[in-house]
């Protein structure tokens, strides 16, 4: 199931005519082969940035890498070294680290109630979710405190801020986390000129949404009603709002949960 099977009134699948506020700044992008970090990937790059291209994933992580004129790392995001490593290689690369949009996550089926999550499972969510997001701030900021000034974007989630009966426990555990560590950070770091913000996306429309709809079309329909827009986000959106805090026309924003949700948050009873 996608949002244009319900919708066909979305987006174009690339954006527009793009402003160019990121020009010779560097961009760190995990999970860059695919969903939000590609489609990220592919704005940074159109606003002028210089992109790394970081995934677990070789293939598509190249394949990124190539398309956007950037470079590629192979990075295992719960290992610090290998964190390490990778903002290191964007500073030797390009000799800044301006931007950090900290995005590699998984939502794997083992994860649902907490009656059923087993602890496996659980450590396993936390570790590429939340411990990940740890690792890529702690090892983005010295550099961005070197230079003075730069800009970090978590991946959190809209469910953060909301419960559901269809749980994803450690996922949503895990998005919270990113939260408050976003906020602490962006509170830390302000008068080093370093802002740090979390980015609230509702269900957007990725191969990893449509797999775990497509094994579960009544959770899809669950979830579908209560956009207010009447469809999911398209990854290009998203892309937009990560441009966008990575700006400097968002100078002011710090510490902030942003949400790009269609509403979902705000919503009590949504449009038939």
């Amino acid at each position: 199931m996608t949002s244009t099977d319900r919708n066909p009134a979305v987006p174009p699948a690339g954006p527009g005519p793009v402003c160019r506020r990121l020009v010779d700044r560097t961009a760190v992008v995990t999970g860059a082969g695919s969903g939000i970090g590609l489609a990220t990937a592919r704005r940074l790059a159109a606003e002028g940035a210089n992109v790394v291209c970081a995934d677990i994933d070789e293939r598509t992580g190249k394949a990124a890498a190539e398309e956007v004129g950037g470079v590629f790392v192979s990075v295992d995001v719960t290992e610090g070294e290998q964190v390490e490593a990778l903002f290191q290689a964007a500073f030797d690369t390009y000799g800044s680290v301006d931007i950090a949009f900290n995005n590699a996550g998984i939502s794997p089926p083992e994860d649902g109630s907490v009656l059923e999550t087993g602890l496996e499972a659980w450590k396993r969510v936390q570790e590429t979710n939340l411990t990940s997001v740890y690792l890529c701030c702690k090892a983005a900021i010295p550099h961005m405190r070197r230079q003075g000034r730069g800009s970090i974007v978590n991946t959190a989630s809209f469910v953060a801020k909301m419960g559901a009966a269809t749980s994803q426990i450690s996922y949503t555990a895990a998005k919270g986390g990113v939260l408050a560590m976003s906020r602490e950070l962006g509170v830390q770091f302000a008068r080093e000129g370093i802002r740090v913000n979390a980015l609230c996306p509702g269900p957007v429309n990725t191969p990893l949404l449509k797999e775990l709809f497509a094994k579960d079309p009544e959770r899809a329909a669950r979830r579908l009603v209560h956009v207010p827009v009447g469809r999911f986000a398209e990854p290009e959106e998203i892309a937009a709002a990560v441009a966008f805090l990575a700006s400097d026309d968002a100078s002011f924003v710090n510490a902030a949960e942003f949400l790009v949700d269609g509403g979902i948050t705000g919503a009590y009873v949504t449009p038939l």
